[in-house]
């Protein structure tokens, strides 16, 4: 026998109020929300591509031909006569340098004096890197400044060897990397926390979605602080509470949550086929049939001797072909209905047997007769 609990108004207070706080704890469509530090970037804060030309040395033979490749005998003769050697006029034989581009990305605010790793790949015909040793390498920005500086011993990701009559190479064993091979020598100036406005850039550009992300930061800071200008770009300006604090304001927005919203749009890569179609991909009413006809031509030449013994004839090859027709039966015309759903559309085009390829001439074909409401883009 169940006994009445009495409860002051006190205690219900304190019920209802932790009620409260539990529902605005649980999220609310957390699947299909992402955070707006996913979906956009800040400008200014971006990687600065870096490159180089430089020699590897220390090959085991397996370096560049300097009769084939005069670059690495031009690079070596100009490095050691600035470490005081003389060789011009002199043949110069060696097979283990090679020369190579070396490149980096160089990270936002990377400070002076900081590691970057760096990639190797060889310019001749120098056919493995590996054991090598990479010079000291200046990497030049697309202004033409030297920001980094890159030495030390590669390290490959494959191998080759080959015998007398057979050879085997595994991954590429002309390229390589050196983790933290390159040292920052010149920091690229930009002062982010004195900006007073700042611009965000969908990685998906989507007209929705930016207006999206400018609703969630002003409902945020409780201000219109934020502008969808274009599919592109939301101009935010920087609140008075946040002034000479953007680090602040960027680390409190990039955690709102934000629905993205992108066009319905059917991907094909004929070259693999394969096909990516999104989550508004609808079809109109439509009838859809698909078969396949298959022409077959098979070569079974005979050969046609002389009787024995006969002094006259010759041995000769008589041709015969045989050519078949087949075509695809049980394939019937399918009806689609209007405004289905992506998976109904999967499965319906699943069920006439159709391979990717096949597919890939339906979708195309639903499209000329404007029964796809979606974008196709072809890769």
């Amino acid at each position: 026998m169940f006994r009445p609990i009495a409860l002051s108004f006190r205690s219900i207070a304190k019920l209802l109020a932790l009620a409260c706080l539990l529902a605005f704890a649980l999220p609310v469509n957390a699947d299909a929300a992402s955070r707006i530090k996913d979906i956009v970037d800040v400008e200014g804060i971006r990687d600065n591509l870096l490159v180089g030309y430089g020699l590897v040395v220390g090959l085991n033979g397996t370096g560049d031909t300097l009769r084939n490749a005069p670059f690495t005998q031009q690079s070596l003769t100009a490095m050691l006569e600035r470490l005081g050697v003389n060789t011009r006029g002199s043949q110069l034989k060696t097979a283990n340098v090679a020369a190579v581009m070396v490149t980096a990305n160089l990270p936002p605010f990377a400070p002076q004096g900081s590691r970057i790793d760096v990639t190797v790949s060889a310019l001749g015909d120098a056919t493995n890197l590996q054991g090598g040793v990479l010079l000291v390498t200046p990497l030049m920005g697309a202004d033409g400044q030297v920001y980094a500086v890159a030495q030390g011993s590669v390290a490959t990701g494959g191998f080759s060897a080959k015998g007398e009559a057979a050879s085997i190479v595994r991954g590429v064993p002309t390229n390589s990397r050196i983790a933290n091979g390159a040292i920052v020598e010149r920091e690229i100036e930009f002062k982010l926390a004195n900006l007073n406005s700042l611009r965000l850039s969908l990685r998906n550009p989507d007209l929705t979605t930016a207006e999206r992300v400018a609703g969630a930061i002003n409902t945020f800071l409780g201000q219109p602080a934020a502008n969808a200008n274009n599919p592109t770009t939301v101009q935010l300006t920087v609140p008075s509470s946040y002034s000479g604090n953007v680090v602040s304001l960027l680390t409190d927005i990039e955690q709102l949550r934000v629905e993205p919203d992108l066009p319905a749009r059917v991907v094909i890569d004929e070259a693999s086929g394969v096909i990516v179609m999104g989550e508004d991909v609808r079809v109109s009413r439509v009838a859809i049939a698909q078969g396949n006809l298959t022409i077959s031509v098979n070569e079974t030449p005979q050969v046609s001797q002389p009787a024995p013994f006969s002094n006259t004839g010759q041995t000769t090859v008589v041709p015969r072909t045989s050519v078949n027709v087949e075509e695809s039966k049980g394939r019937k015309l399918a009806f689609v209905d209007g405004s289905i759903s992506l998976k109904e559309l999967v499965d319906g085009l699943n069920a006439l047997g159709v391979t990717p390829r096949d597919m890939i001439t339906i979708l195309q074909a639903i499209k000329s007769a404007g029964a796809l409401q979606a974008e196709i883009s072809v890769m």
